[in-house]
């Protein structure tokens, strides 16, 4: 109902005029029923001055229309008063409900949530919101919002005493504006301005949710356009904001109640874990007694001790435990486990050195039984990787012997060699490739050279543990022979051996590889052919200035003849051109002549057949041919001089009566 609806219905009736029937008596044509009716359909307040237009659109008598006037102001009063004790009746129902919410709390939020919407839908505005106060930051911050839009609007946070809602905190009263950036009342800042023209309101009525004396946040109804908040408006949304203020100040004492209760429980169930504790230390020292004697690994030991902790236990070495190494350096001074973060850290050390850690992961409330428990496990791991070690150690000694004698050909039972190779998991008839490794970089002293030249031997040693192969210290470095993989070049194993030694060492490592060589069982003095080759790759790459690299013979063509110390000319040719040689040996086809004539020519196909007195597409199938044996790119400037060297050294090397 309008308001000049109401004030008009709230004026005394004028004195009806002479000859007008008294509002008591019933006028002609019966004038209640028309209203009556309007009345009984629920009929917007428009609707009730049609019977009076049409009376007088009708001419009616002057009496009529003056009842019928008066029948409306009554019946718009009656109108009134029924939309009113419904609006009541809708509000005193939404304030039951969210009453009868708050009895059966469960969830602060959706009571939260339930109150806005309710505010909201009862006051017929675009949004309603509740803010709250949040002690710790200082500041207050956007709870529940309903009709926002705007994802800046929801998320807001504003310093206490800001805005129209630090006016309703200071004076904790309600407060309403009509037009929000034309109030000056209150402190407006660029944050809040911003977000309140991003949801694009205008009206805001904002009333406090007290706790005791004290506001801890504010309800809020707001339109998107201009409007007027009548007193009962602002009185329910009061109504609503002090079921709010109860519902929070119920969560907060049933999370109270919660964690002192939690506290109770938690205390009874350290009192039982206390008698389970001792057992649990007596059965990891059985279980870690059992792991020693039946010769267990160090994974076994931590995942017993994660079974036995209800943690997650893991090994950790040297080189991986550098963001640990305060905490180990700690661990291991001490001899107890420390705590690192939400983690333990129980240094695994033998004799002064440090071996690794055992970390317990995610753990942080570790009891000092358990804390000794993970200190004993440490223990037994540092046993079991003294005994690893030696037995490694052990190992690469023979691989190594193996290796010298393969150099030095002093063993050439091919029999004896493969069962020598076969109990180290290596295989002697398999392609493999000879690489000769060396640090790079001066040392600062003789004793940091010779440590460094340890890393290298054990880390190479463990490569060629892990890819079935041999490794040996030779020559103030490290000679490796390791097999060829599929789809592998000499080049690829030269560059990856060189990355993984040198990561292993920390510290760059040149690798020079030899080309493929097989059968070494019956030819073991191919092994020192070709660790000779990888030798003179490895010092072509440290005068290219390619230290920390990796690279085979392939890779320098005629270069490697001109860089290497020993010039091996048949290797280089072979290499070079030995498909097309073994070719023509084969069929008894002239494809050396014809490469060797084609270059002469310039490259040119029709100054080569004049050469060779044959037609020119003769001259263009054993040019094909050529491709297929040396591949697609034997034209490129780098190749076809490699092959131009390698054609001049064969007619060099070959005897005139057979040129």
């Amino acid at each position: 109902m309008s308001r000049n609806h109401v004030q008009s219905a709230r004026r005394p009736a004028p004195a009806p005029a002479a000859g007008v029937l008294d509002p008591g008596v019933e006028a002609p044509g019966g004038v209640e029923p028309v209203y009556l009716e309007l009345l009984a359909r629920g009929a917007s307040a428009e609707a009730y001055e049609q019977p009076v237009l049409l009376a007088r659109a009708e001419n009616r008598p002057p009496e009529r229309i003056v009842a019928l006037e008066r029948a409306k102001l009554l019946a718009l009063r009656v109108r009134g008063e029924l939309e009113g004790r419904r609006r009541r009746e809708a509000e005193l129902s939404a304030l039951f409900e969210t009453a009868h919410d708050l009895a059966g709390l469960r969830d602060v939020d959706a009571v939260l949530q339930a109150i806005v919407q309710r505010a909201r839908s009862l006051l017929g505005t675009d949004v309603a919101y509740l803010s709250l106060n949040d002690p710790v930051r200082g500041d207050t911050y956007m709870r529940v919002t309903e009709g926002s839009v705007a994802a800046r609007f929801q998320q807001l946070r504003l310093g206490m005493g800001e805005g129209l809602g630090g006016l309703v905190a200071q004076t904790a009263r309600p407060y309403v504006t009509d037009d929000y950036f034309k109030d000056d009342r209150f402190q407006h800042t660029l944050t809040i301005d911003a977000g309140v023209r991003d949801e694009g309101l205008v009206a805001i009525l904002g009333v406090p949710l007290m706790l005791g004396p004290h506001v801890i946040g504010v309800l809020f109804a707001a339109d998107r356009r201009a409007r007027v908040f009548e007193r009962e408006q602002i009185a329910l949304l009061g109504s609503f904001a002090a079921l709010a203020a109860a519902a929070i100040d119920t969560a907060n004492l049933l999370t109270e109640t919660r964690s002192a209760m939690a506290g109770l429980e938690r205390a009874n169930e350290i009192i039982k874990d206390r008698s389970a504790v001792i057992e649990r230390a007596s059965d990891v020292h059985d279980r870690l007694a059992e792991l020693v004697l039946r010769g267990g690994q160090v994974r076994d030991v931590a995942a017993a001790v994660s079974q036995v902790l209800g943690g997650t236990v893991e090994f950790t070495d040297t080189a991986d435990a550098r963001s640990l190494a305060r905490s180990l350096e700690t661990s291991r001074t001490e001899g107890h486990a420390v705590r690192h973060g939400d983690d333990w850290i129980a240094a695994v050390a033998a004799g002064g050195q440090l071996l690794g850690a055992l970390v317990l992961r995610g753990h942080p409330g570790l009891d000092p039984v358990d804390q000794r428990t993970l200190e004993r496990a440490a223990t037994v791991t540092s046993l079991l990787l003294l005994a690893r070690r030696s037995a490694a150690e052990a190992e690469q000694r023979v691989r190594g012997e193996l290796l010298d004698d393969l150099l030095d050909a002093r063993a050439r039972e091919p029999r004896q060699l493969r069962d020598r190779a076969a109990r180290l998991r290596a295989d002697l008839d398999a392609t493999q490739v000879v690489l000769a490794a060396r640090l790079d970089g001066p040392a600062a002293d003789a004793e940091e050279a010779a440590a460094a030249r340890r890393r290298l031997w054990s880390a190479a040693s463990h490569l060629a543990t892990t890819r079935h192969g041999l490794a040996a210290a030779r020559d103030g470095g490290t000679v490796l022979l390791l097999p060829l993989g599929p789809d592998e070049t000499a080049t690829d194993l030269a560059r990856r051996t060189a990355r993984q030694l040198g990561a292993a060492v920390r510290q760059p490592v040149t690798v020079g590889a030899s080309a493929p060589v097989a059968d070494l069982a019956s030819r073991p003095d191919t092994v020192a052919a070709a660790y000779a080759e990888g030798r003179r790759c490895l010092d072509a790459l440290n005068l290219l200035g390619r230290g920390g690299d990796g690279a085979a013979a392939e890779d320098f063509g005629f270069l490697g003849l001109l860089l290497a110390g020993e010039r091996d000319v048949t290797a280089f040719v072979m290499r070079t051109i030995g498909p097309v040689v073994a070719y023509d040996t084969r069929r008894g086809t002239e494809l050396l002549r014809t490469l060797d004539a084609y270059f002469a020519c310039g490259m040119s196909p029709a100054r080569t057949k004049d050469e060779l007195h044959v037609h020119v597409n003769t001259v263009a199938q054993r040019l094909e041919r050529v491709a297929r044996l040396l591949g697609d790119d034997w034209q490129r400037p780098a190749r076809a001089l490699e092959i131009q060297l390698a054609l001049r050294l064969q007619r060099l090397g070959t005897p005139p009566e057979r040129r």
